[in-house]
């Protein structure tokens, strides 16, 4: 082995094992706001310092550790935005601000440690660590966090929510329910491509709370929209023609599987389910997808599927494949129908 080969390795792992300090900066910058307060024009570390009320100093050391991963970037003294840091911003429509800070929250830092364990007993250990199941936690113990997630999944989701829209191909009199839709950025994409389609929008009674006003009574969508409150991992007490299922099935195979037969009950003999998941054996990010993967396994005992472990189940719950392709990059949707009766 030569010296260049090694060095990089040691480089490479290194990178590893400071990671988490990575992601550390990139939360601690969106807390602060420093994308928000860094516009157009270059800015010094301390005059950003003034608008996000830190110290100087310190703040030009968190800048110029995110410059080496091309979060910002330096001009002399002075800071501009990339691409990458723009994507902090509360204004930037494509904005990954939420996400950042649900992928760092308090939470995740008392789970990681814990992945030894996870991998030896194949085990989730979320309510080992804080005495209940991660949802519970979530919208009993942890309201800000909850709604971290609540933001970081819309923003998920405006990234696909037209492209999927288009593909579901939702038309005419027909009643859709989004399952565990969040605050309905989905739905409410689909009710304004066609005036005919009703919506329902279906999800634990925390998520609901600050749903998009445009499916409440008096806005937009609210003659065609209801809100109802439930678990789909227990029932689905809600009658339509198409169920969309927008990445929920990341939780234990039990869950999974139950959550299907829930919704194939609901939806009756002909229906229409619609699961749609980041897989990852079709994802171009491997890296976010497989890291995504092992937190899901410490929070939820759950995982990113592989396509045929994620067919396996869908058949298992008594759905029949009708179509599986590619939405976006990112996105495959697996059409299903519900079996006739003999």
């Amino acid at each position: 082995m030569t010296v260049a080969p090694v060095h990089e390795a040691v480089t490479t792992l290194r990178k590893l094992a400071l990671a988490a300090g990575q992601a550390a900066a990139l939360r601690a910058a969106a807390q602060l706001g420093v994308a928000d307060a860094l516009g157009d024009e270059p800015a010094t570390a301390a005059q950003l310092a003034t608008a996000v009320n830190a110290e100087p100093g310190t703040l030009d050391r968190l800048l110029r550790a995110l410059t080496t991963h091309g979060v910002f970037a330096a001009q002399g003294e002075r800071y501009v935005h990339t691409a990458t840091s723009r994507l902090l911003r509360t204004d930037t429509p494509r904005s990954l601000r939420d996400m950042v800070l649900w992928a760092t929250e308090p939470w995740t830092w008392s789970v990681w440690p814990q992945l030894a364990d996870a991998v030896r007993t194949g085990k989730g250990v979320f309510a080992e660590v804080h005495g209940k199941d991660f949802f519970t936690y979530l919208y009993e113990d942890a309201p800000d966090s909850a709604e971290v997630f609540n933001r970081a999944m819309t923003q998920a989701s405006r990234l696909s929510s037209q492209s999927i829209a288009e593909a579901l191909d939702i038309h005419g009199p027909v009643t859709v329910v989004d399952v565990a839709g969040g605050h309905g950025d989905l739905l409410t994409t689909i009710l304004g491509e066609d005036s005919e389609v009703r919506g329902v929008l279906f999800d634990l009674p925390g998520a609901l709370d600050d749903v998009d006003p445009r499916l409440r009574e008096g806005g937009l969508f609210g003659d065609r929209a209801s809100l109802v409150t439930g678990d789909c991992r227990e029932a689905v007490p809600v009658a339509a023609d198409v169920f969309i299922l927008k990445n929920v099935l990341e939780w234990d195979d039990e869950s999974t599987v139950a959550t299907l037969r829930n919704v194939a009950g609901a939806a009756g003999p002909g229906g229409r389910v619609v699961v749609i998941e980041n897989l990852v054996d079709g994802s171009p990010e491997t890296g976010f997808t497989t890291t995504m993967d092992l937190l899901l396994l410490l929070n939820v005992n759950g995982r990113k599927h592989l396509r045929q472990s994620l067919l396996r189940l869908v058949a298992e719950a008594g759905l029949v494949v009708t179509d599986v392709h590619p939405v976006g990059p990112y996105l495959h949707m697996i059409d299903c129908a519900v079996p006739e009766r003999p």
